[in-house]
């Protein structure tokens, strides 16, 4: 597709620019469901909308798309003003979770069909689609109906019909929910594939955080029509900014423990378990620290608790409940005394059984600490 390939990328020279949200709300009557959102989308980069169902996800994408209208604020991309512009004047192309083919026409004819309806030359539609169906794997089936192909290959051809229009932004809403989870996973190596290659700017929506943890170059994570952070995903993961985004990203998610502040000094905050009263843990953070008394939350990875018999600074007893046997490694679900459940990755040959009383040990740098109100403690 050296056709498309090349225009995109001499339009990014050219432009620099990718989509800007500024302060972008929407209202439904007196329901107001974006509340002043702000994002920034450099060109050519992947980004993904994350969170769970009913946070605005898909609204705010359906909004950057011209689908829905903008209450307040500003969309602009490459700089341009959109905010009120139709839809069709966006140089967007959206796929959606549906693959909306014509059952009667051919592959061929599916993703020319936009090309066709805008009166465009013959040759030039024949081009676009082969280059389409080249980096899509569907040149073999361009003369089949869309009965005649497997899930996975229909929502690649929904994808070419979007790749033919050679749009400046591509639109994602939930493309893969349809599939099986076998065909998820290809399918997402297809996407990733598909952004390397053609290098444009892509939206992404999901309430899936595997597929955005693997898929995006920025992720933004939403709750109730509020972005809660954006970053790259490893960022997130490893430093959340708030007890929501650290408990959704990452799978298993995150473990929280209760506890109180029995002290603070030279940079350490000195907490109980409410779970382990007896014991004290020192954690070393930099920031302005709570006082004496405070209710406090720590976060711990299931891969930073190890089972007794590994050397650690802090310890905690739990009782075995269930294992999860994934192969190469296993997740340990435990209660601990007070009915807290965590998950533990075991990576070792040992797996407690059911019942048994378990020692977790940890390393104090490497628990989070959160506010009562959810904020992270720093």
């Amino acid at each position: 597709m050296v056709g498309i390939q090349s225009a995109d990328v001499q339009n990014a020279k050219v432009q620099n620019l990718g989509i800007q949200l500024t302060d972008v709300s929407k209202s439904f009557g007196a329901l107001k469901v974006i509340h002043g959102v702000d994002i920034k989308i450099e060109q050519g980069e992947f980004a993904v909308f994350v969170g769970p169902s009913g946070c605005g996800k898909s609204t705010l994408l359906r909004m950057i798309a011209g689908l829905e209208e903008t209450s307040g604020g500003r969309i602009e991309i490459e700089g341009r003003d959109v905010t009120h512009k139709e839809a069709s004047t966006r140089g967007v192309a959206m796929v959606f979770q549906s693959y909306a083919l014509y059952p009667h026409l051919t592959v061929f004819d599916n993703m020319a069909f936009s090309l066709s309806v805008a009166g465009r030359p013959k040759a030039e539609i024949a081009e676009k689609v082969r280059s389409a169906a080249e980096i899509l794997r569907l040149t073999d089936y361009l003369k089949s109906k869309p009965s005649q192909l497997s899930g996975g290959q229909r929502q690649r051809v929904a994808i070419g019909r979007a790749i033919v229009r050679q749009p400046r932004v591509f639109l994602f809403d939930e493309p893969l929910s349809n599939l099986d989870a076998e065909l998820r996973v290809k399918m997402r190596m297809e996407i990733a594939r598909l952004h390397r290659q053609i290098g444009a700017t892509m939206v992404y929506v999901t309430h899936d955080q595997v597929e955005a943890m693997t898929l995006a170059d920025k992720i933004v994570v939403l709750k109730s029509g509020v972005v809660q952070q954006a970053g790259a995903p490893l960022d997130l993961y490893r430093n959340p900014d708030n007890m929501f985004v650290a408990g959704f990203i990452g799978s298993p998610g995150m473990n929280f423990l209760s506890g109180k502040v029995v002290g603070n000094a030279d940079g350490r905050l000195v907490i109980t378990l409410d779970d382990q009263p007896e014991t004290s843990i020192a954690l070393p953070l930099t920031g302005v620290l709570p006082q004496a008394g405070a209710k406090v939350f720590i976060g711990v990875r299931p891969e930073q608790l190890a089972l007794d018999g590994e050397v650690r600074s802090a310890s905690l007893q739990v009782k075995a409940e269930f294992i999860e046997e994934l192969g190469g490694i296993a997740y340990l679900h435990a209660l601990t005394r007070t009915g807290t459940e965590l998950t533990i990755e075991c990576r070792s040959d040992h797996r407690p059984k059911p019942g048994e009383p378990v020692v977790l040990t940890m390393t104090p740098e490497t628990l989070l600490a959160f506010s009562e109100n959810g904020r992270r403690i720093r």
